[in-house]
């Protein structure tokens, strides 16, 4: 088995169910599964579940190991993780943070640390980054090198919390283009993205939830259809056909007596 499992899963809040015994299919390597659905469904707590930074029940393994009960150091290795934000306050200038990221997975001193992290910032181009202060970056910016020291370790799943929610619509796509690449060198790659247009023209596999369970899971076009969008999400929708043959999502409006925050 080599993709990573979610089975059972459950997950409260104090007296608040959050997740409830969900289970998804396998998601496997070389593929981009989007996390969709409305506020509250439960998509950034599975994504928090999956990096065991919020207890559950259930099991939740990759290649047939339970991640439960992995070691720390392994599991850092193996899962990288980008949140929605990075936290304020850091002294580091943006090569020391990547390095520090590299270093919290590794068993010792790493003495191609600056190398590696290097090519990284060169990889999604920010390389001119790399001496500014973290704490002087534009929320765009922050998100980018966000992205690098999730992916500096090499991991084989990259977990990912809106990704691009800072980001003007070129580094949009630049961003998405870049974690299709990462998932066509074999990893597994899990992204919570609101713009459903997006998800669209880049899942390999959109995941619905909605209330914390499973709505439904396929490829964007038979998930993302306007009868869906309208009982899950409450708005009246077109789905379009692009010239590359994925399709995209536009809103025209909310259904009368639809969801409400």
């Amino acid at each position: 088995m080599s993709g990573l499992r979610i089975e059972n899963v459950s997950l409260r809040y104090g007296a608040r169910p959050i997740l409830r015994d969900l289970t998804l299919p396998e998601l496997c390597p070389g593929e981009v599964t989007v996390l969709a659905g409305p506020n509250a469904a439960g998509k950034s707590t599975l994504l928090r579940a999956i990096a065991q930074l919020a207890p559950y029940r259930g099991r939740i393994t990759l290649e047939g190991e339970d991640l439960a009960r992995m070691p720390l150091r392994r599991r850092a290795r193996l899962i990288g993780v980008m949140p929605q934000a990075l936290p304020a306050g850091s002294s580091l200038v943006v090569l020391e943070s990547v390095i520090a990221a590299l270093r919290a997975g590794s068993d010792g001193f790493t003495r191609k640390a600056d190398a590696q992290a290097m090519a990284v910032l060169d990889r999604l181009g920010i390389a001119d980054l790399a001496m500014e202060p973290l704490d002087q970056l534009s929320g765009g910016q922050r998100q980018m090198v966000s992205l690098a020291q999730a992916i500096v370790r090499d991991p084989r799943v990259l977990l990912l919390d809106e990704p691009t929610s800072a980001l003007d619509l070129a580094r949009q796509v630049r961003l998405l283009g870049e974690l299709r690449a990462l998932a066509g060198e074999g990893r597994i790659v899990v992204a919570v993205l609101h713009d459903l247009a997006m998800a669209a023209q880049w899942a390999d596999r959109i995941v619905l939830l909605h209330r914390g369970e499973l709505h439904s899971s396929g490829p964007p076009a038979t998930v993302l259809t306007p009868d869906l969008l309208a009982r899950v999400y409450g708005v009246r929708a077109r789905v379009e056909r692009c010239s590359q043959g994925r399709i995209t999502v536009l809103i025209d409006g909310e259904v009368q007596g639809g969801p409400r925050l």
